[in-house]
């Protein structure tokens, strides 16, 4: 069970709000009243003098999701935080303590990593897992994770049928399902598009380009590689 027990209105208003909203069962308790004997964990506020026999957990009113997390952490035993990233313009984004999913995203890929680093800056020995798909974005997600443990993981298979009622969720629901596959420990990825994705590219430009102009491969490349958008190299195009 997990109890609030603060004379801070701010922690205890946004606590008791995220604690419904994920429907966690929970009870409250005035400073110094007794505990309920099935106490797991106890919420409190930074200027709450609070002394029990359990685990107690100490909010910020401005980010009450962190204490919450904690404190059903706790109250599951703990684990491992594995993040599991789905990469795409848009990465779903899971993150698990022990087999519990405590968050999710969906974000575009220029926020997926720092998405990913805020999640994890408190944890001990995070894992990142990130899907072999979508080479260039996964690249670019990796590249952004620098001294977190990185996994690569094989993708396939993690998309789920979508029924009524889900669209949207393919890509969350494939990170969990990443996030519980072992994969290969990675320092970084190499990236070296196809002759194909270099085309698609190309085709891109001309098609973007008010004078149907082509970029060059070289160009083309550095689009792939994340090095630049698909403006920025038509702009540099038109000033050779």
């Amino acid at each position: 069970m997990i109890v609030v027990d603060t004379d801070d209105f701010e922690v205890y208003h946004e606590v008791v709000g995220e604690l419904r909203e994920r429907g966690v069962a929970f009870t409250t308790v005035e400073p110094g009243d007794p505990l309920p004997a099935d106490t797991d964990a106890v919420i409190t506020g930074p200027g709450d003098d609070v002394d029990v026999p359990c685990d107690v957990v100490v909010a910020d009113p401005d980010d009450p999701r962190v204490a919450v997390e904690e404190a059903l952490t706790l109250l599951r035993g703990g684990g491992r935080t594995v993040v599991g990233v789905d990469p795409g313009p848009r990465p779903g984004i899971a993150v698990l303590s022990g087999d519990l999913v405590v968050a999710v995203f969906h974000v575009p890929v220029a926020d997926a990593a720092d998405v990913v680093l805020e999640e994890v800056a408190d944890a001990p020995d995070p894992l990142v897992r990130v899907g072999d798909g979508a080479r260039r974005h996964g690249v670019r997600i990796i590249d952004g994770l620098d001294d977190v443990t990185v996994e690569l993981v094989d993708e396939t298979g993690t998309t789920p049928y979508l029924g009524r009622g889900a669209r949207g969720m393919d890509d969350v629901l494939a990170a969990v399902n990443i996030a519980r596959l072992t994969g290969d420990v990675v320092g970084g990825r190499s990236f070296e598009p196809t002759a194909g994705e270099l085309d698609v590219i190309k085709q891109r430009s001309r098609e973007r380009s008010a004078e149907n102009r082509t970029i060059t491969e070289d160009l083309a490349r550095r689009v792939a590689t994340g090095e630049l958008t698909l403006d920025e190299a038509l702009e540099r195009h038109e000033g050779e």
